[in-house]
């Protein structure tokens, strides 16, 4: 095969750094600089999902020498985790580390109680939105908007 066969036998040696490593730390420096969180929950489950990989791989680094194609796999699966059209770690994230692992964060408990149980339910991005918006129009506003939200669930 030549030239050919070389480059797809280290295939895994010439791009997984670029892409498992190279890609991954500039977009993570690129989403600690953006105000959005949602790049900052992609690139944080990245790096605990490749954490758990490297773990594995250390652990069983003798069975893992007897698969040939081990590399290849682990290739696929950080392009997978990687790549913005599929997007692999917030995949994951929101399908099985979000229903699974609960997190609390704590509400403010100057929030009446029906209050707090609806920012609990919210995504830390629209908790912030919702907190600004009580400080600046006063919590019965808020109520007014949950209230209206509650009416209009009931009609559908």
């Amino acid at each position: 095969m030549g030239f050919i066969g070389a480059i797809a036998r280290h295939l895994d040696t010439l791009v997984g750094p670029g892409v498992m490593l190279l890609f991954p730390l500039y977009a993570s420096m690129r989403a600690i600089e953006s105000p959005s969180t949602l790049d900052d929950q992609q690139w944080l489950t990245y790096w605990i999902l490749y954490s758990f990989i490297t773990i594995f791989e250390l652990s069983f680094y003798k069975f893992l020498a007897w698969v040939p194609f081990w590399p290849f796999i682990k290739l696929v699966i950080c392009l997978w985790l990687v790549l913005p059209i599929f997007n692999g770690a917030a995949y994951i994230y929101e399908n099985f580390a979000r229903k699974y692992v609960k997190i609390g964060f704590h509400v403010n408990s100057n929030y009446p109680e029906g209050q707090r149980k609806v920012l609990q339910m919210m995504s830390l991005d629209a908790r912030k939105s919702v907190e600004r918006y009580i400080e600046k129009h006063g919590p019965d506003a808020f109520e007014l908007v949950v209230k209206a939200a509650e009416k209009e669930a009931r009609k559908r």
